[in-house]
């Protein structure tokens, strides 16, 4: 391996380089564009582009491509050569201003909510140019935003750079008004910790439903399964490591900060958590993380899975949001310090994502809605579909002197020992970390837990800094109206702690208590993606999406569609699957084992008329129960499916999908595994869950 420091941005087209390869008035001049949102002119773009093209041409480039992120859940790109033909017949190199800024895919093809119809088919994609074109594969990525042809927003980027624009507004005028005027920028920072499995490639493709739908539909776990606790930060298995170190290096190379890396509490799931970075550029890395990931895992004759729920009864696969928010004079606004209670900005802006957190709770939770994640939430380490902060001991006392107008003593750091004289005395933090809480405070961030794994990290910051923005709006306007300034400060965080401390909950958020308690509070309790995703079209939502410029009502209106037939047309595959199984493989596999035991039967009767046959004639019992329920089932399946398809509606079919579908495919997995567990093996048609998850 290279010297890490080499190694590290060396396929991207970053600052250091540009500092280089530009001439240094162009590079002034595009810093100052950049950093204070004003357009780039065409000299500018084209010096830019001649550059970028000779640099990711010594990088072996022979293509270009705009690098961007539809709303499918994954980035797409369309490659361009960079050869140019010449009147003698051959070729010059050639890469203008105009290809770096703007492109144009066909808009009818992705995603739309019907605001493309098939006949309708420009879209353009532009330059982002706050974010680092790479080389990769090849092919120079140039990141770039994504609109339709009328302006609309048809991609997971447009509207996050807009919601950063949205906080930092609002931030500053928070900032300047405690005397912070050498701040130009307030910035949203992410570190999004990645979950996965790993599963061999051989046993993948003999699971349709893994290879069609990304998770199992039928299987029963081995006798063993996480009991044990010993795969969570066991030693790696020298196949994992080796994918693990190259993925890091294929990650350093596109300078993304791939830090940690360690196996999660199930067997075969793995993490990778970066260091945190501006917003837009860690959902950027992130994207590259998923898609390097499954390229580097093939490599090694591994399947990377993203899926939220890939195996039933074991922890499902999250994604978590490391959200906080600084300053670009490197001041970090949620950073208690020494003395909390004394620092009156962190606790305003505290206050602020307190309010924000409950008068928004539904945008979290449909920010994070799908059908994998659906089947995650609430089970196995992953937190509830309720929406609750947790800010841990300290804090929480600070805000509950505050709200009886009491000074709270901070305790500070308190060192610990454990009780032998060879270990150190160590500082312990002020909170502890409560794993099923959905939003939780973690020392200087917010630890947003309820992502999926497979999902962009966009849509979850998009609605976080759009909703703290509003909050900020609505204290700065009070604020810069106030006579006496220490004073209305108090009592606003006083009056914030008072009304939104419903939000707040340190218990376990599994428990059936908290979904009663977390009822009489009046929080939601949204348990499926059909059942939130319609919150996204209320007035007030829409209101607060157009007030920020981030969404207009059409925007929202076809993010809200797009969701339920993501959601139904997922469900559509899998049920589709499912009925492919049972029909092809698992009844005929009941059936043949089942010939077999008969003429077993049949073979020992002709020996003697004496012989017992209770063992033979129980299984058998079992068996003929099983295939007779699993055909009515998968009539019924059949049934539904046709009737959910042919529902007009897109809230209707994606309930039908849910109440309907759903249910019957669960009680075909109930079938399905327990003849799993009378067939014999040599019958059984698919690698069982003992293979995949211990067999790497």
């Amino acid at each position: 391996m290279k010297n890490i420091q080499e190694l590290f941005g060396s396929y991207v087209f970053n600052d250091s380089v540009m500092k280089q390869r530009l001439p240094k008035e162009t590079y002034e001049a595009f810093k100052n564009s950049v950093s204070d949102g004003k357009n780039i002119d065409g000299d500018m773009a084209d010096t830019i582009a001649s550059a970028m093209k000779e640099w990711a041409i010594e990088k072996g480039a022979t293509h270009y491509t705009h690098w961007f992120q539809p709303m499918t859940g994954i980035t797409a790109e369309k490659h361009d050569s960079f050869i140019s033909p010449t009147e003698d017949g051959r070729i010059i190199m050639e890469f203008s201003g105009k290809e770096l800024i703007k492109g144009e895919p066909d808009a009818s093809s992705f995603p739309s909510g019907g605001l493309r119809a098939t006949f309708e088919a420009r879209g353009y994609t532009a330059w982002d140019p706050s974010s680092y074109a790479f080389v990769k594969d090849d092919t120079l990525c140039i990141p770039t935003a994504f609109c339709s042809y009328g302006g609309e927003a048809l991609d997971q980027k447009t509207p996050l750079l807009r919601s950063m624009d949205a906080i930092n507004k609002q931030a500053l005028r928070i900032v300047k008004l405690f005397g912070m005027d050498d701040v130009k920028r307030v910035i949203t920072t992410v570190g999004p910790e990645q979950e996965y499995f790993l599963v061999d490639r051989e046993m993948f493709n003999k699971r349709p439903d893994l290879l069609f739908c990304g998770r199992t539909l039928v299987g029963t776990m081995p006798p063993k399964g996480q009991e044990m606790n010993d795969h969570y930060f066991g030693v790696i298995k020298p196949r994992v490591a080796k994918f693990m170190r190259e993925l890091d290096e294929e990650l350093w190379k596109l300078g993304v900060l791939a830090k940690t890396e360690h196996n999660e509490a199930a067997p075969a799931q793995h993490e990778l958590a970066p260091i945190f970075t501006t917003t837009n550029i860690a959902a950027d890395h992130n994207q590259l993380t998923m898609e390097l990931m499954k390229k580097t895992a093939a490599k090694y004759g591994l399947v990377c899975l993203l899926h939220e729920k890939p195996f039933d009864g074991v922890n499902g696969s999250g994604k978590h949001n490391n959200w906080s928010l600084s300053t670009d004079t490197g001041i970090n606004l949620l950073k208690p310090g020494k003395n909390p209670s004394e620092n009156t900005i962190f606790l305003l802006c505290l206050a602020a994502v307190m309010k924000a957190v409950d008068e928004h709770q539904e945008l979290l939770r449909v920010s994070i809605a799908s059908a994998g994640n659906d089947h995650r939430l609430g089970e196995d380490e992953a937190p509830p579909a309720i929406v609750s902060m947790y800010l841990g001991e300290e804090l929480t006392a600070i805000l509950e002197a505050l709200e009886r107008g009491e000074h709270h003593k901070d305790v500070g750091k308190i060192s610990m020992t454990v009780g032998t004289k060879t270990i150190p005395y160590i500082r312990k933090d002020n909170t502890d970390r409560n794993r099923t809480s959905p939003f939780a405070f973690t020392g200087n961030k917010f630890e947003f837990r309820m992502l999926g794994s497979a999902s962009s990290i966009s849509d979850t910051n998009v609605m976080i800094n759009t909703m703290v923005a509003d909050v900020f709006k609505e204290f700065a306007d009070f604020l810069e109206n106030s006579k006496d300034f220490d004073s209305d400060v108090t009592k606003l965080i006083r009056k914030t702690v008072k009304e939104h401390k419903r939000i707040l909950f340190d218990g376990d958020g599994y428990s059936k208590e908290w979904q009663e308690e977390a009822a009489k509070r009046g929080l939601k309790n949204l348990r499926s993606t059909p059942d939130a995703v319609p919150v996204l079209r209320s007035s007030e939502n829409i209101a607060l999406f157009e007030r920020h410029k981030v969404l207009n009502s059409t925007e929202i209106n076809c993010r809200a569609d797009i969701a339920l037939e993501n959601y139904s047309k997922t469900i559509h595959i899998e049920a589709l699957t499912l009925i492919q199984m049972v029909d092809r493989d698992i009844i005929p596999a009941i059936t043949e084992y089942t010939s077999e035991l008969c003429n077993l039967v049949l073979s020992k009767e002709k020996l003697s008329d004496e012989i017992n046959f209770s063992y033979e004639t129980a299984v058998l019992s079992r068996l003929s129960n099983c295939s007779d329920k699993l055909y009515e089932l998968t009539e019924d399946l059949k049934s539904a499916v046709c009737k959910a398809q042919n529902t007009n509606g897109i809230l209707e079919k994606a309930k039908l999908y849910h109440d309907k579908v759903l249910f019957i495919m669960n009680n075909i997995r109930l079938v399905s595994d327990e003849a799993e567990t009378i067939v014999s093996r040599k019958y059984w048609p698919y690698p069982t869950y003992g293979d995949l998850l211990f067999k790497i």
